[in-house]
């Protein structure tokens, strides 16, 4: 019996596992980010408009996605955490000083990419205003991150603005999440397909405890002849038109985790996120931007220590083969819900974007659709 959070998102859209798609792995109780405990996913999604493209005037298909590693109120503790390029034609603000320091704060927001700078800094208002004192004599260098939506919305119109950013967080929270053309996903295309958001989560038991993993992904990559689905390469089968956009897209991707694991572990988590996609059938264009960024959200203690010594706990590095195996599974499947709980989309002069048609997709898995 597949429980309803894996069927299907809030809004009664169907995920992959509600069309009957097998995966590897053993999903947590909402097979979302969200499953990791004190994680928060909120959106904000803005569709106006349609007809031919006014700079300034629309039409609208972008949005906002606000992930906290922490409830608001621990916002202020840092989480361990690592990150990875595997193509770097895209951003993601404050990875050099994550990198550095091996610490997260603050909230991670996704949205396009010329909005990509007014996340960030709005994220700091926000934090400013909703929670006095925590850049009392400190700075922030939020997490910001970004894929290309133009070709479906008017970019270059700077419709995001510091209330939606301020939306979005204001919304995050657990609990199952919607999928595919919603938040910072909202314009964007995978495989040729309509994309955008999309998430899961896998359970791991080790030595007498269960862990949890989770991934969400802003899925805007790959083209159609490349998409592989459970196994099959389908994308050559479908006998679809494709969007005539130019370039490859890119796919920001992030990983939560409850184990407890140090900055250059989550490092190696966020580089195995790259063999998850890379299922979905993508090689990694010239122009994607590929990057990618996990955190742990166990050591909080320690890590809100004033001063003196703190004493963490920490896996060791020769156990991390499951997380490795967990990460690349719940990748793989957040890209493919992102395609599967998606709709048709049509956005700036009459540009349309095809969902990934279920019926088709399941004659050729039962067909045994081969290159």
């Amino acid at each position: 019996m597949i429980p309803a959070a894996h069927r299907a998102t809030p809004s009664g859209t169907l995920r992959a596992r509600g069309l009957g798609l097998p995966f590897d792995g053993e999903p947590g109780a909402l097979n979302a980010i969200t499953d990791v405990a004190g994680v928060g996913v909120g959106y904000a999604t803005l569709i106006e408009g349609e007809g031919p493209l006014v700079v300034g005037r629309g039409p609208v298909r972008t949005g906002v996605t606000a992930i906290l590693p922490r409830p608001p109120a621990q916002l202020h503790v840092p989480a361990f955490a690592g990150c990875c390029s595997l193509n770097g034609n895209g951003e993601l603000t404050g990875t050099l000083w994550l990198d550095e320091c091996g610490q997260l704060t603050w909230p991670i927001t996704l949205t396009n990419t010329h909005a990509c700078g007014l996340a960030r800094d709005a994220t700091l208002k926000w934090a400013v205003g909703r929670l006095p004192g925590c850049l009392d004599d400190a700075f922030g260098l939020p997490v910001a991150g970004e894929t290309y939506d133009g070709w479906l919305n008017d970019i270059n119109g700077f419709h995001v603005h510091e209330r939606h950013v301020f939306a979005a967080l204001d919304a995050a929270a657990g609990g199952p999440l919607d999928e595919g053309s919603v938040g910072g996903g909202t314009g964007m295309i995978c495989y040729g397909f309509k994309g955008g958001s999309g998430t899961a989560s896998r359970r791991i038991a080790h030595e007498g405890r269960h862990y949890t993993v989770g991934a969400f992904v802003q899925a805007n990559f790959g083209r159609r002849p490349e998409l592989v689905i459970a196994g099959r390469p389908v994308g050559r089968q479908l006998e679809m038109s494709a969007p005539t956009r130019s370039g490859d897209g890119s796919v920001i991707a992030v990983v939560a985790t409850d184990a407890p694991l140090l900055p250059h572990q989550l490092k190696r988590l966020a580089r195995r996120v790259g063999l998850g996609i890379g299922r979905s059938g993508t090689y990694g264009h010239h122009s994607s931007g590929d990057i990618f960024l996990a955190f742990s959200t166990a050591n909080a203690a320690a890590l809100a220590a004033a001063g003196g010594l703190a004493d963490l706990v920490f896996m060791p590095d020769r156990q991390l083969d499951p997380w490795f195996e967990a990460v690349v599974q719940a990748t793989h499947e957040a890209v493919v819900n992102s395609l599967i709980a998606n709709a048709d989309m049509t956005g700036r002069d009459g540009h349309f974007v095809a969902a990934l048609p279920h019926a088709p997709l399941l004659a050729l898995l039962r067909e045994g659709a081969i290159g």
